[in-house]
């Protein structure tokens, strides 16, 4: 007995584990030879495990036949042919290739979007496109202010080969206009930032897609960067957009500054460098720096800067520069400089200004060497061109700075017209992740006839041609390019090498020499800031070469 309905549950379950695992099969078919090809490339699946699964391909090749444009295609109820087998017959009769759409009160910008053939009242679709057309043509209705609109295909009729139709409006709001900022996070960004820089204001006409591109130009701030899409909140009355901002650390230091007394003069004198960079501590989006340096060419440099981005709340911006320089007991200068500038974007800006330099020779004696008091007057426009990188340790990708000024040398009661030129430009061309080439040009040029002595510009250290004294170099005109192979050992650490060739002019000395300069270097991002290590060795062509000559570089810049 045991046996018996031991072999009846062998059998049991060998017949049904069959059944269950059986597979089915979906054919669908034309009434007519010629349309077979048709519903082949329309495509279906032919293989079920269920019958639930047969139905729903059915019904969804149904629709798929309809969007392709066969509105009138007849189906017939699926037939069960044979055990693993259903059929469906089909009638696809007559194709419709595209639709007419008539409109109104929409504008011809936003159907240009969707429809290459379109007139002042209808545009047409290709029929399979025409769902995807229409949902692009919401979008783009919203995004001229219209978020709420909604619309529908009524009174459709069909001609020959083609649908027509009308375009009707079903909820059409009010278009909107943004009524009011408010910004989260950094509550004291700068609104004449939002309005000139974003140019985002109140009572402007909601672009949704608009808005989202604008507010990514705050990546390319120093000072700020987005953390959060933009939202909108739609109130019965009003349009209120939430911008969400983040402020940066950006301030930074670096420098050393020793001090001693003279022993001729029993004065104290300070030497070393200072470089302090502050930025937008004032929440106006202002930019300060200041510069000192005294080196062991006797040579003292001071230099300060203020830049005032949109004075006034206006689209304008003012930059005023202080420079002084004194050689050794040989001579001063000092340099004035005062600028309007315009930023069309945040790449790109251009400024108008006027320089003043006045040079007092400070020798009791009559120099061997031209020397003279004198007074400058330049007038300088500046193109700037800026673009920034989602990098810790470089956060600029691309920076041009071109300025051409013309203006004229009084000595003596006497006027010599004058120009100048200078570029400094600088480009990191990204291999990949971790390495990466960088490549800087800077030249200077002073075209005059009878040049001084204090007229030249000084130049060579870690921040122009390496492996020279700083500011060991003179020259009317120069031109030098920086070249750096970087690679990055992990986030914070790089190791770079150095090679950099110039070219020097000196009419007064009848100098006109090449310039090399060979070395390696490395940057490590600490806690204290960004430390910055070079040894480089660098020669003029009447030079040999010697590893005496080599100049260590180091520099640790602070973030505050």
């Amino acid at each position: 007995m045991q046996k018996s309905y031991l072999t009846l549950l062998i059998i049991y379950i060998f017949f049904t584990t069959d059944t269950v695992c059986q597979e089915l099969h979906l054919r669908i078919l034309s009434k007519s030879i010629s349309d077979s090809a048709k519903i082949d490339s329309l495509g279906y699946a032919k293989k079920h495990l269920d019958v639930l699964s047969i139905e729903k391909e059915y019904a969804l090749f149904k629709e798929r036949t309809y969007q392709s444009g066969f509105l009138d295609a007849e189906f017939d109820k699926l037939r069960k042919t044979n055990d693993s087998t259903f059929l469906g017959l089909i009638d696809l009769k007559k194709k419709y290739d595209s639709i007419h759409i008539y409109y109104n009160n929409i504008p011809k910008e936003a159907i240009k979007k969707i429809s290459d053939t379109y007139t002042d009242t209808f545009f047409t679709l290709p029929f399979f496109d025409l769902e995807e057309s229409l949902n692009k043509l919401s979008l783009t209705l919203s995004d001229l202010g219209n978020p709420f609109i909604s619309f529908q295909l009524d009174d459709i009729q069909a001609e020959n080969n083609y649908l027509t139709a009308k375009l009707k409006i079903k909820d059409n709001q009010d278009q909107r206009y943004i009524d009011d900022i408010k910004i989260k996070g950094y509550e004291k960004f700068p609104r004449s930032f939002v309005r000139h820089y974003l140019k985002i204001r109140n009572g402007q006409n909601l672009n949704i897609s608009e808005i989202k591109e604008k507010v990514t130009r705050l990546d390319q701030l120093s000072f700020a960067n987005s953390i959060k899409d933009p939202e909108i909140q739609f109130t019965k009355d009003s349009t209120i957009l939430y911008l969400y901002i983040e402020k940066q650390k950006i301030n930074n230091f670096d420098g050393f500054i020793g001090f001693g007394t003279n022993e001729e003069t029993n004065k104290i004198e300070f030497n070393g460098y200072l470089n302090l960079n502050l930025t937008n501590n004032l929440n106006f989006g202002e930019r300060f720096s200041l510069t000192y340096k005294s080196d062991q060419n006797y040579q003292r440099r001071f230099q300060t800067n203020i830049e005032i981005p949109y004075l006034f709340q206006t689209p304008l911006g003012t930059e005023f520069e202080l420079r002084l320089f004194r050689k050794d007991s040989t001579f001063t200068t000092s340099e004035q400089r005062a600028n309007l500038f315009y930023q069309f974007n945040p790449k790109h800006s251009i400024y108008l200004g006027i320089q003043g330099v006045q040079s007092e020779n400070l020798l009791s004696q009559e120099a061997t060497i031209p020397l003279n008091d004198y007074k400058s007057t330049f007038y300088n426009v500046r193109y700037v061109f800026n673009l920034r990188q989602s990098n810790r340790l470089f956060p600029t990708n691309s920076l041009l700075r071109f300025q051409i000024g013309t203006g004229k040398r009084t000595l003596s009661g006497e006027d010599l017209a004058q120009n100048q030129l200078l570029v400094d430009a600088f480009k990191i061309f990204n291999l990949n992740l971790k390495n990466s080439i960088y490549v800087r040009l800077n030249s200077f040029l002073l075209d005059s006839s009878n040049i001084l002595e204090n007229e030249l510009s000084w130049f060579g250290g870690i921040n122009s041609i390496r492996g020279f004294e700083e500011n060991s170099l003179a020259a009317n005109l120069y031109a030098f390019i920086n070249t750096e192979y970087r690679h990055l050992l992990s986030e914070s650490i790089y190791i770079h090498t150095i090679i950099d060739f110039g070219y020097l002019e000196n009419e007064l000395s009848a100098q006109q020499e090449n310039l090399y300069s060979f070395g390696l270097g490395f940057g490590l991002l600490t806690k204290a800031g960004l430390l910055k290590f070079n040894y480089a060795n660098g020669k003029t062509e009447s030079q040999n070469f010697k590893f005496s000559n080599s100049q260590v570089h180091l520099s640790l810049t602070s973030f505050f």
